[in-house]
């Protein structure tokens, strides 16, 4: 079965709230997945999945694509260094694109090349290393191009951009087209408190 035939399969349900077009999908595992649109730009803000464990509890959220607090490793006392490098999927309509924040280091100490399936980055001076794979062209079965890569560095951010090949562009309008057409949750009229 496709990506595409997966998600047409999975029940879905919709919501437009503050600007976003939030869309939850549940398929025949018991797994979940959580996107949110901006509703003018139709770019993807938010995916995040949450998985069955084997024994069939609930995994805590796994965010592939942009960024959310992190709660509850401060109630404990342990926080990670807001100096640490920190990387942050946001997604745009034509290229998939990570900041990597706090890395002090000039642009040509980095060193960004493809292998296999996975966007490898380091530095000369061996500071910093990170593979990133791009899940979106693993589910379409798309090989990722070195020449669709560009980056750039400006305070104390490294900026990767990935231009989406022609067959994620064309999927993601289809998928787009097909979540315009879902009913809003919030389209109900809401029912009165007993």
């Amino acid at each position: 079965m496709t990506w595409e035939e997966t998600l047409g399969s999975a029940q879905k349900t919709a919501l437009l709230q503050d600007g976003r077009r939030k869309v939850h999908y549940t398929f025949s595992d018991g797994s979940e997945l959580v996107e949110e649109y901006d509703h003018k730009t139709c770019d993807l803000l938010l995916r995040k999945w949450r998985k069955k464990g084997a024994l069939g509890e609930t995994k805590p959220w796994d965010v592939e694509v942009g960024e959310v607090a992190i709660a509850g490793a401060k109630d404990v006392g342990i926080s990670e260094s807001v100096s640490a490098p920190r990387l942050v999927r946001l997604d745009k309509v034509d290229s998939f694109q990570w900041r990597i924040r706090n890395l002090p280091y000039p642009v040509e100490i980095y060193q960004i090349t493809i292998e296999g399936q996975t966007i490898v980055v380091r530095t000369t001076n061996k500071k910093y290393f990170k593979r990133i794979a791009i899940p979106d062209m693993e589910r379409l079965g798309v090989e990722l191009d070195a020449k669709q890569l560009t980056y750039a560095h400006a305070n104390n951010t490294l900026l990767i951009n990935y231009k989406k090949p022609p067959t994620v562009s064309d999927f993601e309008k289809r998928l787009l087209a097909k979540l315009k057409k879902l009913k809003n949750e919030g389209d109900v009229d809401q029912c009165k408190q007993q």
